[in-house]
């Protein structure tokens, strides 16, 4: 069915190809029914009158199997996708209240693909993407310990300022990034893989002179 609707001063004008004057005509719904997640719409055109029914039918629900993986932590869930759309990698999408991009998409366990229809998935993986976790070293002294801090993935960090994690302040000595460890500049979240903190310098006392 090729159709759509337009608004036309706030009513809503029903915009169809006519199958008996073959023309783009607005058509008046004479009746509808509601079947299913759908309906059948008995519609007159307006240019020759003619009389037909549309049929809307929403597509059908295909599960595809993904591994969904946030942090260190991975689940396998069946998501639903409507049959009719097609799945590509670097797509983004929600599933339980998170965002989540497409990494990966199999037709077979040595078929990986860029894009595919949702029937012919084998199987698929997903990363979250509307939060990163960046691993943290905390060094005193000779004392390191780690931890973990969860950032917009579009946060800026940079080096020599200062945060406050646990309770205490610290000083961001150096980012680690897929490239290398830097000591200078600044980086957004996502491309951080881990943050080294050293306690900030203690503020210099002022020296005053006695007359």
């Amino acid at each position: 069915m090729d159709a759509h609707d337009e608004e036309d001063e706030g009513e809503l004008i029903h915009v169809e190809l006519c199958p008996s004057c073959r023309t783009r005509q607005i058509h008046d719904i004479i009746s509808e029914k509601t079947i299913g997640g759908g309906g059948d719409y008995k519609v007159q055109c307006e240019g020759c009158s003619h009389v037909h029914l549309i049929q809307i039918r929403p597509p059908k629900a295909v599960r595809v199997k993904f591994t969904l993986s946030d942090g260190a932590h991975s689940i396998v869930e069946e998501i639903e996708v409507d049959e009719d759309e097609t799945i590509h990698v670097d797509d983004v999408f929600d599933f339980e209240d998170k965002l989540w991009r497409v990494s990966q998409l199999h037709l077979t366990q040595e078929q990986p693909v860029r894009s595919s229809e949702p029937e012919q998935v084998v199987s698929a993986w997903a990363v979250r993407c509307d939060l990163v976790r960046i691993k943290i070293t905390m060094t005193e002294g000779e004392e390191s310990s780690t931890s973990m801090i969860e950032s917009n993935p579009e946060e800026i960090y940079v080096c020599g300022s200062i945060i406050e994690l646990e309770g205490k302040k610290w000083r961001i000595r150096a980012i680690h990034t897929g490239r290398g460890r830097t000591l200078t500049g600044r980086r957004e979240a996502s491309q951080i893989r881990r943050i080294y903190l050293h306690p900030p310098p203690e503020p210099r006392r002022r020296r005053f002179n006695r007359n």
